[in-house]
């Protein structure tokens, strides 16, 4: 048996079957239990501040804005 065979076969049914053991470990990492709070924060991110843009730094949300 030639290297190019041997490697082949070996691609076409161990790799293949750790690729999808990773993949499915991936899809139970992100739908473990606990995981909902940081989802959900991370998909909310986009209206945080929906109202009024936020303040860039602590001195700044002190101070009044020069503008009347």
């Amino acid at each position: 048996m030639d290297t190019y065979s041997l490697l082949r076969e070996i691609a076409d049914s161990w790799v293949l079957l750790a690729l999808f053991g990773f993949f499915g470990a991936a899809v139970l990492w992100a739908l473990r239990p606990g995981s909902r709070a940081v989802h959900r924060d991370s998909a909310d991110i986009p209206f945080r501040h929906e109202d009024k843009p936020a303040p860039d730094t602590k001195a700044d949300a002190t101070q009044k804005e020069a503008r009347t």
